[in-house]
């Protein structure tokens, strides 16, 4: 498998729509396709995809997006964010990275939203400026929340962490969990 495979497939304008919402057929086209995938990029075995930036991209989308669809609602969804948060700052001082199409420069920074550092989200604010405008307003609702409660209160469940109350308190708002 190639990195524009991945690239080809995620961004496939039919695939958009599922960008950042649940889809049962979604996360099982990308568990057919792509399982194998992830597990050669868990063990670092896609390091050659790193000699460009869209190969770079497409491995932070194998170990930043896919993980969310293929391990929905455990904790192996988010076993291999700090992987793709330094993949991400790699990325980000190469030559091109502000070149990219918008979209591209926005999953590249994909995994500093999921972080749950506020040092990370201090970065990702300022690089969503500058880099993915569009998405900014995403960012500082991350931010908002890592700032609050130094995590993301909807992913204790998950991970089997407890609850404050004030985190309980915030889960019953809409918009708590992404």
């Amino acid at each position: 498998m190639t990195p524009q495979t991945v690239l080809d497939f995620w961004f496939a304008e039919e695939n958009q729509p599922f960008w950042f919402q649940k889809s049962d057929d979604f996360d099982q086209a990308v568990r057919s396709r792509f399982a194998g995938l992830l597990a050669q990029a868990a063990q670092s075995e896609l390091s050659r995809w790193r000699d460009s930036l869209h190969g770079r991209l497409a491995e932070i989308i194998v170990l930043d997006q896919f993980p969310r669809n293929l391990h929905r609602n455990s904790p192996a969804a988010f076993a291999h964010d700090n992987m793709a948060v330094a993949l991400t700052q790699e990325a980000m001082r190469q030559s091109g990275f502000a070149d990219m199409a918008e979209r591209e420069r926005h999953f590249m920074l994909m995994p500093l939203m999921h972080s749950e550092s506020r040092t990370i989200h201090a970065l990702a604010l300022e690089l969503f400026t500058r880099h993915a405008a569009h998405a900014l307003v995403h960012e500082e609702q991350h931010k908002a929340i890592i700032d609050r409660f130094g995590r993301y209160p909807h992913r204790n469940a998950v991970l089997g962490r407890d609850s404050t109350a004030e985190e309980l308190e915030f889960l019953k708002q809409e918009g708590s969990s992404f």
